[in-house]
């Protein structure tokens, strides 16, 4: 029963992520980076600080307050990297470009957890990577760099860094609580975010900006929040192989709704790895 719970923790994690993300490609183009992040940070930490305030113990050793920051500053770089990326490049091709994270968060739970992955897992790996290069080039001319999409680098510099945040997010609720894992991090950030903004003299224009597009951000941020939250829990008794190759199922609904909402448009052969890169994704949930 513990299993079957964890595994709907993650495909929890997997759709709130798509629709997260959609939201907050919308709302980064509108108010900016840090701006959206710093939102996040406070709904999320609005959100979870009813059940912190039972657990504000388990902060109280060096090694946990540590990982909290560690976790935190990494969330914080890594957030704009993404955020960025979604600002300049097609969310369909970014979100599944950002499915690099799932070998890195591998590696790091074959290292340090040692999990074990077969030789069929490690095959289908090499599917998602396959997939990966179709959706990230829009065209097959002799001009290689130039047929990479925009914001590709960015996607990639992120996804490297997801699989990280997936690693300490992980250790952080193995060894603490899901919840802490996610709020104090969180909290850290959102902090880093004012420095920025209020060095910036925008703190004014950062609060019209919430009154302007409310709803927007509201929903982001529940949906944001939900995602990590969900993912925190399903790691707790799953392995974070399994949960990680589960939630990378998430650009499927992302895709559903750029193409959808956001009226983009992406050649043959992109769908052709869209295609590839996520069924192998789903497949590699089932057989880890």
């Amino acid at each position: 029963m513990i299993f079957e719970l964890s595994i709907l923790f993650a495909f929890g994690a997997m759709l709130c992520w798509g629709i997260g993300d959609f939201l907050i490609q919308r709302t980064v183009r509108k108010v900016g980076d840090v701006e959206t992040l710093a939102f996040i940070g406070i709904i999320g930490g609005v959100l979870l600080l009813p059940f912190i305030i039972y657990e504000k113990s388990t902060i109280f050793t060096i090694q946990n307050l540590l990982l909290l920051l560690v976790l935190g500053v990494i969330t914080f770089v890594v957030a704009l990297f993404n955020f960025e990326a979604l600002k300049r490049g097609k969310l369909a091709v970014v979100d599944v470009i950002l499915e690099l994270e799932l070998p890195v968060t591998i590696i790091l739970s074959y290292v340090f957890f040692k999990e074990k992955l077969s030789g069929i897992q490690f095959f289908i790996i090499a599917f998602i990577f396959i997939g990966l290069i179709l959706m990230a080039l829009k065209t097959f001319k002799k001009d290689f760099w130039k047929g990479f999409e925009k914001g590709l680098l960015l996607a990639v510099i992120t996804a490297l860094g997801m699989g990280l945040v997936n690693f300490f997010t992980a250790v952080s609720s193995k060894n603490i609580s899901p919840f802490m894992a996610i709020w104090l991090p969180w909290i850290i950030f959102t902090i880093f975010c004012f420095i920025v903004i209020i060095r910036r003299g925008e703190l004014k224009k950062f609060s019209g900006n919430f009154m302007k597009f409310k709803t927007l951000i509201i929903f982001m941020g529940i949906f944001d929040t939900l995602a990590w939250l969900f993912y925190a829990l399903a790691v707790v008794q799953n392995d974070v192989a399994v949960t990680t190759a589960i939630t990378e199922s998430y650009p499927a609904i992302a895709l559903f709704l750029g193409l959808w909402l956001n009226k983009e448009r992406i050649k043959k052969h992109q769908y052709i790895g869209a295609g590839l890169a996520l069924i192998a994704s789903v497949a590699l949930a089932f057989l880890i």
